[in-house]
C-alpha cells in the first residue's frame, strides 16, 4: 500500500549504464589473471620482451642509423606501444560476449555493454602498462623527453580506437563465419608485425615500398606519434585524418553487422563456436 514510485530519468539511466560498464570492465580486466597486479606485470613483460628483441636486432644488424635521431628506446616504445594497443583492442573486441552468450540472459546486460567494457579494459591495461614502462625507462635507462605529449597521447588513443573499429568488423562476421573470423583476425594481427611500420620511418621509405604500408591506419598512427614525440622528425607521408576516417567507417559497418547478427541470433550459433 505504501510504495514510492521512482521515475526512471535519462540521468538515472545513464548512471546505471555507466555502472554496468564499469562492473563488466573490471570483470574483463581480471580475465587474464585473478590477481590484478600479476596480470598487469604479465602484460608489461610482453612489451619489455618486444623492446629487448628489437633493440638486439637493431644493434646486431646495424640498423640503428635508420632510426630517428634521438632517444632510441623512445623510438622503439613509440612503435611497440601503439602496435600492442591496437592488437589488444582487436583481440578484446573479438573476445567480447555475443548475443548468444550466457551473460546476455541477465536482463540489464546487452552486447553494447559487453563491447564497451572489452574496449575499455584493453585501454586501461595498455595505458597503465605504458605509464609504468615509460617511468622505469626514464629512471633506469635514460631520461625520456616527449616533444608534444598531447599529440603522442592522441595517437595512442587513435591506435586503440582503430583497433576497436577493426575488431568490430571481425565481431560482426564472427556469428556467421566463426572459423573465418578467427583466422582472419589472427592473420591481420600477424601481418601488422610488419605492416604497422613500427620498425621503419615513413620519410625514409621509397614510394614503391610505402604503397605496401600506407593502407594501414596503424601505420599512420605510429608515424604521426613519432612526429609528436621527436622534435626533429616531421612526417610527410602519413596523416591523422586517414585513420580517423577509416576507423569511423569500420565502426559504422561493424555496428550495422552486429545489429543484423543480434536480430538473427540463435542459440545454436554458440554451440558451433
Amino acid at each position: 500500500m505504501f510504495q514510492t514510485e521512482e521515475r526512471n530519468t535519462h540521468f538515472r539511466s545513464a548512471i546505471g549504464l555507466a555502472d554496468l560498464i564499469f562492473v563488466s570492465t573490471v570483470r574483463h580486466v581480471r580475465k587474464s589473471h585473478r590477481n590484478a597486479i600479476v596480470g598487469l606485470v604479465m602484460n608489461m613483460m610482453t612489451t619489455v620482451i618486444m623492446v629487448a628483441a628489437f633493440y638486439l636486432m637493431f644493434s646486431v644488424l646495424g640498423l640503428r642509423g635508420t632510426a630517428i635521431r634521438g632517444n632510441f628506446i623512445l623510438y622503439l616504445l613509440s612503435g611497440i606501444f601503439l602496435f600492442l594497443t591496437h592488437t589488444k583492442a582487436v583481440g578484446a573486441i573479438m573476445g567480447s560476449e555475443g548475443p548468444t552468450s550466457a551473460m546476455m540472459k541477465h536482463a540489464p546486460m546487452n552486447t553494447a555493454i559487453s563491447i564497451a567494457s572489452a574496449a575499455l579494459s584493453a585501454l586501461y591495461i595498455q595505458t597503465l602498462s605504458g605509464i609504468l614502462i615509460l617511468f622505469m625507462a626514464h629512471v633506469i635507462w635514460q631520461p625520456i623527453v616527449i616533444d608534444n605529449p598531447t599529440g603522442a597521447i592522441g595517437m595512442f588513443l587513435l591506435s586503440w580506437f582503430s583497433g576497436v573499429a577493426v575488431g568490430m568488423v571481425f565481431l560482426a562476421i564472427k556469428p556467421w563465419f566463426p572459423g573465418f573470423a578467427t583466422i582472419a583476425s589472427t592473420i591481420y594481427s600477424r601481418a601488422n608485425m610488419l605492416a604497422s611500420g613500427k620498425m621503419f620511418v615513413a620519410n625514409n621509405m621509397p614510394s614503391s615500398v610505402l604503397a605496401f604500408f600506407d593502407w594501414n591506419p596503424l601505420f599512420h598512427c605510429i608515424d604521426q606519434s613519432r612526429g609528436f614525440a621527436f622534435i626533429n622528425y616531421s612526417p610527410h607521408f602519413s596523416s591523422v585524418s586517414y585513420p580517423v576516417i577509416v576507423s569511423i567507417t569500420l565502426v559504422m559497418l561493424g555496428l550495422m553487422g552486429e545489429f543484423k547478427a543480434r536480430r538473427h541470433a540463435s542459440i545454436s550459433w554458440s554451440a558451433g563456436r
